[in-house]
Order: C-alpha cells, then structure tokens, then sequence
C-alpha cells in the first residue's frame, strides 16, 4: 500500500537517489527543523537588555515582538511559489542563509532599526523554511509521514525550548546579550551544511513541486477556495493564538500568583517541555488513523482544565496546570501530520502548508494582543483566562472537522 506513492515520486525523479542521500535529506529535516524557533523565541528572555542597549522605546519593542508573526504571514503565503521556481533544496539552503546571517547581523547592531531588519530577515527564513517542512517530508518521505512529522516536530520542540531557557545562562556566561542571540547562528549554520551537499550534488529539482499524473498545480488562492483549506487554516490560527498567548503572558501570571520569576520561568519550561515528547508520540498516532478526531478530544480539552486550575488554584496546581496546558500546545505537531495527510502530492502539501500558516498566524495575532489588553482592562487574570476557556470550544469545532479524512485536491475548483 505505501509503495504505491513512493514509486510514483521514484519515477518521477523526486526520491533521493541513494539511500546515503535519503539519510542526508532526513539529517537536514530534523536540524533546520531544530532552528525554526530561536530567532523569534531567543528575544525575550533577554528583551530588557536588548532595550537597555540599543536605547529601544516600547513602541519599537512592541514591533520587535510582532515580527515573527508578521513574517510567518508574509513569507509563508510566498514560499510555496517561490519553491516553484528556484527547486525547495535550494529555497531551504537561502532561508536558512537568511538565517544565518539575520541571527549574527542583529547581535552585532548597534541601533534599532538595523537590529528589526536583520531580525525580519532572520525571522523570514524561519518563516520560509517553516512552509517547507511538510512538503519537503510528503516528497521524500511520502510512506513515513506520520513518523517524519514526529522526528522534525519533537527537534522544533527541542529546539523552542532550548532557546527559550539557555539563551539568558548563555548571556550571562559570556558577559554580553549579544553572545547569547548569535549562538544560535552558529546552530543554524550547522543545520546548513546537508543542504549544501544536496544542491551541491544535484538533488534539487523543481519538479519536487510537480503536482505530478493526473493532478494539477496547486495555488495558494486555489487552497482558499476549498472549505479544507479553510478549515486548516482556522485551526492552526486558533492553536497558535492560544499558544502564542500562553508563551507571552503565562510567566507574569505565575508571577502574580505568587511564584518567583525563576519559578515562573520554570513554569513556562514545563509548559513547552511537555511538548518534546508529546510531539514525537501525536503525529505518529495521527497518521496510523484515517479519523484524527479521538486525538483532537483529548488534546484540546486539557487547555479548559488547565485554563479552570489557574482560575481556582493557580499558586498550589502550578505544575498540575503547565502539564495540561503544555499537552494542549500539542495540537501544533498535530496540525503539522494533518498538512501531510490532507494532500495527496506535494504540491498540495506546499500549497496547503503556506495557506494555512500565512492566514493562520494573522489570526494568531490576536492572541497576546488582546489577552494583554484584557488584563489591562479588568486588572486580573480571570477574564483574560476565561476568554482562552471560551476560544476554546471553536478550537475543538474546527479541529474535529479537520479530523475527519479528506484531501485538498479533490476540493479544488474546477478550471
């Protein structure tokens, strides 16, 4: 049954030609995987001292903690079409350079507006290279998606909480904020090197965007007309906006409740940790069922339960909590397998991937901005947690619609 799939790519040259090459594509997956999170995540631990040192206003600090969903909107709606063009090898190999030298180029700033623009380009490739991923795995892997989602999603985890504990020790040991943004340029450049050897050798190809026999080319505003487009899309921009609210707001909540700020640090590195695991076990799970709907019920229904505990008992449950809440974050990696399992080619999975990310995030947006804006206007807590609780029956609606089987392509508009 898988080899069906795998021989049609053969055929049509998409393969690695060895399996020395198909190691190296799944070396190069998992290490840019593990470098998509840093540029947007290594900020804020050290936000004060870039502020201090660069003489930035709050004004230009707000749009600092914006780019990264800014440049996920933009720069994921362009990958796909630009993969068309140059081949996604080497797309892969320009973002993570954008990478490279936005991560370097920012830590050695010495005003604001040049440190926004080398984090805008750093953040773009991350963006880029974020679209990438499932097709990439649905064009080399297409029988071992499920398994390959689980590998690259658990390196992001990996690689997002990483950043978000070391990069304050590492600061610190070196003396200067600077060091501490620009090791994670030196990671990224690593990640560089297998994509390297594969252009290098000739494994790129734009027909790795070939919709191949029988299907045609897939565009973003194809994808839109199509109600599994949308439907992705409203999940993943509901996921993210509880998660990007979590990650922004939940370390001054523990805070408030009573918890040192190195205990709510440790509180927020339970929340992501609990993702490492989780994200190499969901993805697997998802993708042995045709019905991802049972993992959806149990996945989502921890934030409400978390979300409550912080309400009654946010000093004493603290742990309780970040678990459950940390286990809801988890419909990330599973929206990432449903990406690869609601397209047949891999043009459908570019296309479906930089359509659900681009308009996703927008709706992410929202997230951190009004759950601020909420404590302002109440002066607690409770309300801003009761909306998550409420934006939470939406979150389950729509992804128990995802949940069940269909594919993007048998939605397409007729030409």
């Amino acid at each position: 049954m898988t080899s069906g799939p795998h021989s049609s790519l053969a055929s049509r040259g998409l393969a690695p030609r060895s399996l020395a090459s198909r190691g190296l594509v799944l070396v190069g997956i998992v290490a840019l995987a593990f470098n998509l999170r840093p540029a947007a995540v290594s900020v804020g631990p050290v936000l004060d001292e870039i502020r201090a040192g660069l003489d930035m206003s709050g004004t230009e600090a707000g749009i600092l903690t914006s780019l990264p969903v800014l440049a996920f909107a933009v720069f994921g709606a362009l990958a796909p079409r630009i993969a068309r063009l140059v081949g996604s090898h080497r797309l892969t190999l320009l973002a993570l350079a954008g990478v490279v030298v936005g991560l370097w180029g920012r830590s050695r700033a010495d005003a604001v507006m040049p440190f926004l623009a080398l984090s805008l380009l750093a953040l773009g490739g991350m963006a880029t290279a974020n679209v990438l991923l499932p097709s990439l795995v649905k064009a080399h892997f297409p029988d071992r998606v499920g398994l390959l989602t689980s590998l690259y999603s658990t390196a992001l985890a990996c690689g997002l909480t990483l950043a978000s504990v070391a990069t304050v020790p590492i600061s610190e040991t070196a003396g200067d904020w600077r060091d501490g943004l620009a090791v994670w340029a030196l990671t990224a450049a690593v990640a560089a090197l297998p994509w390297i050897a594969l252009v290098r050798h000739g494994h790129d190809r734009r027909s790795d965007e070939d919709p191949g026999p029988g299907h045609v080319a897939v565009g973003l505003a194809a994808v839109a007309r199509t109600r599994i487009g949308l439907l992705m899309a409203l999940f993943f921009g509901l996921q993210s906006l509880q998660a990007y609210a979590i990650f922004g707001w939940f370390p001054a909540i523990f805070r408030d409740a009573g918890h040192s700020a190195a205990t709510a640090g440790l509180l927020l590195g339970v929340i992501t940790g609990v993702s490492i695991p989780l994200s190499f076990v969901i993805p697997t799970l998802a993708a042995r069922r045709a019905d991802q709907r049972p993992i959806v019920w149990a996945v989502v229904l921890c934030y409400p339960v978390g979300y409550t505990g912080m309400i009654l008992a946010p000093y004493d449950g603290a742990w309780v909590w970040a678990v459950l809440i940390g286990t809801g974050t988890t419909t990330f990696p599973l929206i990432l397998t449903q990406i690869g399992l609601r397209s047949r080619t891999p043009a459908g999975t570019a296309a479906l991937s930089g359509f659900t990310q681009s308009v996703g995030y927008l709706l992410a947006a929202v997230g951190p901005f009004g759950i601020g804006l909420l404590h302002d206007l109440t002066g607690g807590w409770t309300v801003p947690l009761l909306v998550l609780i409420g934006l939470c029956v939406p979150l389950l609606l729509v992804g128990l619609a995802v949940g069940r089987p269909a594919y993007v392509e048998d939605q397409l508009p007729a030409r």
